[in-house]
């Protein structure tokens, strides 16, 4: 390594911190006048004001709540940077860290198993030192079918590694490459490299209709049942086929399954994920972890080198925990009217969150220091009451004989329902458990012991997914999302409430917008959707008419909003009219949506009516919503609950303004009595 030379650096976006700072602070006194303008109301005398102070009292509040909102929001777009890594100036493969992958999966039905196959494939592929790589899938159901799949994988990934090796193939994932249209190198244009690739295109073909007809044919009756009632099945998938062994030396590759039980309660993903993160501490414990959806294959193979740029320099603090890549997918079609992509998420607020102490822990797609789940526990103390995994020890996982069925003991042990009993697993170590959202809040807790976190965006997407494409799982997967973060909200863990040890004014707003963003968007919305629609039918002036200048005050914050979004959407990332169109419209659409039923959900799980649930996102492909989708047509084919608050929406000011002018006769009626 040339010690001379950084191997990554970091690049203030000082023309964005010059605008969003300026924009911020007009906007902020065009606010402060809105908020003279509405508070006056309530020093006029009642005589001359003709106005219910009610309507102005509940448009005010909804006003405050979206003000709040953007004023919270001003802490992502503080100072945004961007990163730059050199992964060719790393030390010698032998100096490497070790890396254990965790590819999770809950559910076949809504999980398509081949898809499932090709990430794990796509892991083993990576450009990293085999003997220090190490792969662990988490099965959550415990499917026979799934484990029998992986063994199908396996055998093939034991020619698609050497091939995509030899031949420097850009991508991990068979699908991609041999659906590709795209030329191959004119390097490798000769009959060796067309024969070996004719080659791994029939394997290929054997293993995906192999594990079709696997899935095809199994239980699925009993499989409900079983994957809510099973032992743990841990399994060292290191078979080779009966050719000749290659050459390439392979990662390990081990399938997980924990214990499930219907008397204990077994904490979402994030169970899963700590329990392969004692799992590999007794089969590898490698020093750093990376954490994939079972629909997140690894696009580029070097994610793991351009991570260790960040871990591996003298110069950069020890205390980071966590590398973040952005979510990108690759079913996105050009209007994306559902804004599946997420982009305000991945390419305006964690850059900013990364400039001000760092992002928010995103689910997956992130390189993480397993000391840092671990926490601040160290030898001395008394393992078998913390149960804490933290031995210095690296048992050899191809062993044979005693040791390894003892290492599979140890390790079944560690997956069982009982062992979290009385211990500080999902409070104090690993991944926490309070919320659904478990990256949220591992992220939030991490960064308040004084853990930092960066943002890594390439150019070339490290990793590629599918996305939700049709209104109903995409309002699931939302509505699951703000409950998990509202769960948070309405505890003491909340930001506002949980003061921060060892994070910036910045950061803490950072976090307490994203937290306080559901409810706040929810309750605002309903109030614009109802109020000033009954106040119209009523002849209730809630706004200054044109002729009045105050209403120059409502005419520059529209304006003033609308630029931003327009320069952040079109000018700075890209995009057209029509993309800044679906935001929005999609924006009011989850906020009387899933922001409702998130937050009512939580509401009812705090009185005891309704339990906290995860229900996994459907990624099976429906051709006809497909279609829909990738021409810009909204398919409102989805449950009541998620249809009927929009018609509400719309219908409310018919529906209720013959109640609204009848209580305002009532009113009048008793003031002239």
């Amino acid at each position: 390594m040339e010690k001379s030379l950084p191997l990554h650096l970091l690049h203030v976006n000082i023309s964005a911190i010059i605008i969003n700072r300026s924009h911020a602070i007009f906007h902020f006194i065009a606010i402060l006048f809105l908020i003279h303008y509405r508070l006056s109301f309530f020093f006029r005398s009642p005589e001359t004001s003709t106005i219910p102070t009610l309507p102005w009292l509940l448009i005010f509040f909804s006003e405050l709540l979206l003000s709040l909102s953007w004023l919270l929001s001003q802490s992502y777009r503080w100072r945004p940077v961007y990163r730059t890594v050199f992964p060719e100036r790393l030390p010698e493969d032998d100096e490497l860290p070790g890396i254990d992958v965790f590819v999770c999966t809950a559910d076949p039905n809504k999980e398509p198993t081949v898809e499932v196959m090709n990430t794990v494939i796509s892991a083993l592929a990576m450009d990293y030192p085999p003997e220090k790589l190490h792969v662990y899938l988490s099965d959550d159901a415990g499917s026979d079918a799934t484990l029998r799949c992986t063994k199908e994988a396996w055998n093939f990934a034991t020619y698609w590694v050497p091939f995509r090796r030899k031949y420097g193939i850009g991508t991990g994932c068979p699908e991609v490459y041999l659906s590709s249209s795209e030329v191959d190198n004119g390097e490798f244009k000769d009959s060796e490299f067309k024969a070996e690739k004719d080659n791994i295109e029939q394997k290929y073909e054997v293993m995906k209709q192999r594990v079709m007809e696997i899935v095809q044919h199994r239980d699925v009756v009993a499989h409900n049942t079983y994957s809510r009632d099973h032992p743990s099945i841990i399994e060292v998938i290191n078979e080779y086929p009966q050719e000749e062994m290659p050459q390439v030396k392979m990662p390990q590759f081990v399938y997980v399954s924990r214990e499930k039980r219907p008397s204990h309660h077994h904490n979402f993903k994030a169970g899963a994920l700590n329990v392969l993160l004692r799992v590999s501490s007794v089969m590898s414990n490698s020093p750093y972890i990376l954490v994939l959806d079972c629909d997140m294959y690894c696009n580029d193979p070097t994610s793991a080198r351009q991570a260790m740029c960040f871990y591996c320099d003298p110069q950069t603090s020890p205390s980071i925990a966590f590398v973040q890549f952005p979510q990108t997918f690759r079913n996105i079609s050009e209007d994306d009217i559902y804004d599946s992509e997420i982009r305000s998420i991945f390419k305006i607020y964690w850059h900013g969150l990364d400039g001000v102490g760092g992002t928010i822990l995103s689910g997956c797609n992130f390189y993480i220091k397993r000391e840092a789940l671990l926490g601040n526990f160290s030898k001395e103390q008394d393992l078998m009451t913390l149960k804490t995994l933290v031995e210095d020890h690296k048992p050899n996982s191809k062993t044979h004989g005693e040791s390894s069925r003892m290492m599979l003991e140890k390790a079944n042990e560690l997956a069982s329902c009982s062992y979290e009993n009385q211990t500080a697993w999902g409070s104090e170590v690993g991944f926490m458990y309070f919320s659904v959202v478990e990256d949220y809040f591992t992220g939030f807790t991490l960064h308040r012991k004084g853990w930092k976190s960066v943002y890594l965006c390439p150019k070339r997407p490290q990793f590629l997914g599918t996305s939700t494409t049709n209104f109903h799982e995409s309002s699931v997967q939302w509505t699951r999302w703000r409950a998990g973060i509202i769960q948070v909200v309405f505890s003491r863990f909340c930001p506002l409430i949980c003061g921060p040890l060892n994070m910036s004014l910045v950061h803490l707003m950072c976090y307490s917008g994203l937290a306080l963003e559901p409810l706040m968007h929810c309750l605002s919305l309903w109030g614009f959707a109802l109020i000033p629609q009954l106040c119209l039918f009523n002849g209730i002036p809630l706004y200054p008419k044109v002729s009045d200048p105050n209403f120059n005050i409502f005419s520059i914050i529209f304006v003033s909003a609308i630029s931003k979004s327009l320069y952040e959407i079109v000018v700075a990332s890209g995009g057209e009219l029509r993309m800044w169109r679906n935001e929005w419209r999609i924006w009011m659409i989850r906020a009387v949506t899933c922001c409702t039923y998130g937050s009512l959900d939580v509401v009812l799980n705090k009185v005891g009516m309704k339990e906290a649930s995860f229900m996994p996102t459907n990624k099976v492909t429906d051709d006809e919503q497909s279609k829909l989708y990738e021409k810009g047509v909204f398919d409102f084919r989805a449950a009541t609950m998620f249809v009927a608050p929009l018609e509400t929406s719309r219908h409310s000011s018919d529906i209720l303004s013959e109640f609204w002018s009848s209580m305002m006769m009532e009113m009048d009626t008793g003031r002239r009595w």
